[in-house]
């Protein structure tokens, strides 16, 4: 995109819902040349705006090379993610972006990987999973590892029934609190370190996901073994303005929408605010 600080139009193609308060959008730019020219990378954001209400930063949901459209995975939490909530397919959305940066992925070719999220932290690594499924062939093992506060609010349940089936990689999943229709583990996500094996030094770990969990996943990795630099973790701040402006997500020197939101362990634990 020639600027990527303008509003584009883009149209609401498809509405999935995917928990009582999640949404999952395929949004379209109208334009011919926006769209021909409109790339993004895996951990990225755009400022999405529901016109008369404001804009809102949200991460990409669906892998780069999707073609027409992309997707992004919304909860309702505040006045611009419920407006959007309310928005039918036809629909008329604006964007700004793409912004911040990536999850390393071109320097993990090679390499095993393990991701863990949790709950909502899933959309962003979704992003992240399908790049590297689209190039399967260029990375060793694959651990996927997915915890959320109960059964019903894992988003994508029939991808990751489709990930699960699939025989070039491992997904296990776990939710805090069981109930009968869960017949899977019970507990947070770490608990399924227990489960697994990976060689820390050939392994990259991408994790996303509430503050409290990041903090706890990068801790166990340390203890496995793991290097600083060969944990990424994206860093969770209000964002405003997308672009380093209003200060909102700002951290020591650090601005999350321009330095990140993506960082490792050893960029991670120098802030003054470290996981």
């Amino acid at each position: 995109m020639e600027n990527i600080y303008l509003p584009h139009l883009t149209k609401i193609a498809e509405v999935r819902r995917e928990t009582a308060d999640t949404q999952t959008f395929l949004l379209r730019f109208t334009d011919p040349e926006i769209r021909r020219s409109f790339s993004f990378k895996p951990g990225q954001f755009v400022e999405v705006s529901v016109f008369g209400l404001g804009e809102a930063p949200i991460g990409f949901a669906s892998g780069p090379a999707q073609g027409n459209g992309f997707e992004i995975t919304v909860k309702a939490m505040g006045s611009v993610t419920r407006a959007l909530h309310r928005l039918q397919p036809e629909d008329w959305v604006g964007i700004r972006g793409p912004f911040g940066n990536s999850f390393p992925y071109e320097e993990a070719k090679g390499q095993d990987i393990l991701i863990v999220g949790g709950g909502i932290g899933l959309p962003p690594l979704r992003s992240l999973i399908e790049a590297i499924l689209q190039e399967r062939d260029a990375f060793g093992a694959v651990t996927i590892l997915y915890g959320a506060r109960t059964s019903q609010d894992r988003v994508y349940k029939t991808e990751l029934d489709r990930w699960r089936s699939r025989g070039d990689l491992v997904l296990l999943e776990t939710v805090d609190v069981g109930d009968e229709t869960w017949t899977g583990p019970v507990g947070v996500v770490t608990t399924l370190f227990r489960q697994i094996t990976v060689d820390p030094s050939k392994t990259i770990a991408y994790t996303c996901g509430p503050p409290i969990m990041i903090k706890f996943v990068i801790q166990d990795l340390l203890k496995m073994g793991f290097a600083e630099d060969r944990i990424v973790s994206t860093l969770e701040r209000y964002m405003k303005c997308g672009v380093g402006k209003c200060g909102h997500c700002a951290i020591g020197p650090k601005y999350v929408c321009v330095d990140g939101p993506v960082f490792t362990y050893r960029q991670l634990k120098d802030l003054p605010e470290p996981p």
